[in-house]
């Protein structure tokens, strides 16, 4: 195996400050730093000595058991849950659940909490548990319920689960029905070309098909398979028996709302005093939980306060302070959290060491750091996560073959691409076509002021008459390359190729393709390398041939 470095680049300043251990913005949004060992040592003391902030490890350990054991989990995720029983920490990471688990992206991330919880196991010298927090209360259906994949062809193909009809709920309560499940399937083995390795790939998916209610009960025993021998702990936010356990701290938030409000205002003012734009909106009326209302208690709805009380955003329905106190405690599982209040209610689940994060989760992260400190808690270890390209051995030909560098192929592809063809051209297309608009222009504008010369107004019709001939002149310059071009078209396949590999949609490859494109050609031997990769505890991004 054979890698090199490659930064991407980073969208979030505040992100990158961070990286990089900017004293001021570590001390002052955050606390703590994964680059620096010796945080690893005082979060681990803090935890030690706050158990009574957080829910019963016991009974969540007892909850992650019976849904790991429902999904397949191997023996050392059950063993992980084991400790976390007995109070082990956990580094923790999560991502909406994506079909067939989404774009690559989510794949790393879990290779991230992987590596952070063994890095933290041997300087430590504790059991620390990796976690994967399945956001399945999101209700975001067209963020979740589609797969890029590549298909025969080298073409991108977009594979996509329809919603069905009914109300705005969670990914998790969004029934599938298995003839969907078998469309969805065929339509993959359709897109993806023959391999050793398709035939019992596309069984799998299909038996895991018959257990799938839902994107998230498919995400999660994927996810089983993929990394339970590496003791991944899965976990479904919108699991029923979890929210039982979570009622407490609904309440809290309830009780203590305008203080969490009054918290999250204040850490947006700071985020803002150190210059950079904030990543998620802070409304003073709003409450940052959603209940699941309706009919069927189905449909989830964001609140907001007023008056006393809590409405929804189109201020139809009314509930008092007291009416959704006494539903926490009674029905817990008609509540989530939203983006600004999962942070705490995930650090009052788990013992949380470390969470890794991608680089806009992190920038927003840090405006819950008073809320933290309002609940008597503290900001977790922020551990950015790891990103990976894997480039394929036909790819590395074609790039060599083509004198292009990986910094090529992400910063300047098209220039590169077009600069090639145009050395293809022996005709010298352009630069004779470019001599006759110059001659043209040349022969054309002593005409024009002749024309003026006897009518003032024909100059106007002159200037159009001559863009509209430069127009005509350039539109068979185009024609004529693009059939020049037509000899290099298994070249242009090739570069295309590489495109559609690494920087797909004009993205990088982790943010739109899906992992079944993987695991279709190599088995899991392409997820073991990305587990072999050395990980870093400030994140990176690492170049990974197959």
């Amino acid at each position: 195996m054979s890698q090199e470095r490659y930064q991407l680049p980073v969208a979030q300043a505040l992100t990158q400050a961070y990286i990089e251990g900017n004293r001021e913005v570590v001390e002052g949004l955050y606390g703590y730093h994964a680059g620096s060992l010796l945080d690893w040592e005082k979060r681990f003391a803090w935890l030690q000595g706050s158990t009574n902030t957080r829910a019963a490890s016991a009974e969540v350990a007892s909850v992650l058991r019976e849904y790991n054991e429902r999904h397949g989990a191997a023996q050392a995720a059950m063993r992980n849950i084991a400790a976390l029983a007995e109070g082990a920490p956990v580094v923790v990471g999560g991502q909406q659940a994506g079909l067939w688990t989404g774009p690559l992206l989510v794949i790393h991330k879990a290779v991230s909490v992987i590596g952070a919880a063994k890095s933290a196991s041997e300087q430590l010298g504790v059991h620390v548990v990796p976690v994967f927090w399945i956001a399945g209360e999101d209700h975001d259906w067209d963020e979740a319920n589609h797969a890029y994949v590549v298909t025969a062809e080298q073409e991108l193909r977009k594979l996509t689960a329809s919603k069905p009809e009914g109300s705005r709920t969670s990914v998790s309560r969004t029934r599938i029905a298995e003839e969907q499940w078998e469309k969805l399937v065929g339509e993959l083995e359709q897109s993806l070309p023959s391999s050793e390795f398709k035939a019992s790939f596309m069984e799998k998916l299909r038996q895991l098909t018959q257990s799938s209610g839902t994107l998230s009960d498919m995400f999660a025993s994927i996810m089983a398979i993929m990394f339970g021998e590496e003791g991944l702990v899965l976990l479904d936010a919108d699991d029923a028996a979890l929210r039982a356990l979570e009622a407490p701290m609904f309440r809290r938030m309830l009780e203590e709302n305008d203080v969490l409000s009054s918290a999250y205002s204040s850490a947006a003012e700071k985020v803002q005093s150190f210059g950079f734009p904030l990543q998620a909106e802070v409304a003073e009326d709003a409450a940052n939980l959603f209940l699941f209302q309706g009919d069927k208690n189905d449909e989830r709805t964001l609140l907001y306060k007023r008056e006393g009380g809590f409405r929804d955003r189109r201020d139809t329905v009314f509930w008092s302070k007291d009416e959704l106190l006494r539903l926490a405690g009674e029905r817990p599982q008609q509540f989530s959290n939203n983006v600004m209040t999962r942070p705490i209610m995930q650090d009052y689940l788990l013992p949380v060491l470390g969470v890794v994060l991608g680089p806009g989760e992190i920038a927003y992260w840090a405006m819950t750091g008073e809320a933290f400190r309002t609940f008597g808690m503290e900001m977790p270890i922020i551990v950015p996560r790891m990103s990976y390209t894997l480039v394929e051995g036909g790819v590395v030909k074609n790039m060599a073959k083509y004198e292009l560098s990986f910094h090529d192929v992400m910063e300047s592809f098209e220039e590169k691409r077009a600069a090639w063809l145009k050395g293809q051209d022996n005709l010298h297309i352009e630069a004779r076509f470019g001599e006759a608009r110059a001659a043209f222009e040349t022969m054309y504008t002593p005409l024009l002021e002749l024309a003026g010369s006897v009518q003032a107004g024909l100059i106007k019709l002159g200037e159009t008459n001559m863009a509209k001939i430069m127009e005509q002149i350039s539109y068979m310059e185009s024609k004529t390359i693009e059939a020049y071009n037509k000899q290099f078209e298994a070249s242009t396949r090739q570069l295309d190729r590489i495109r559609i590999s690494l920087l797909p949609l004009g993205k990088p490859q982790e943010r739109v393709v899906n992992m079944a494109v993987y695991w279709n050609r190599y088995g899991d031997d392409w997820l073991k390398k990305l587990l072999e990769t050395p990980f870093s505890r400030t994140g990176g991004h690492e170049i990974v041939y197959l």
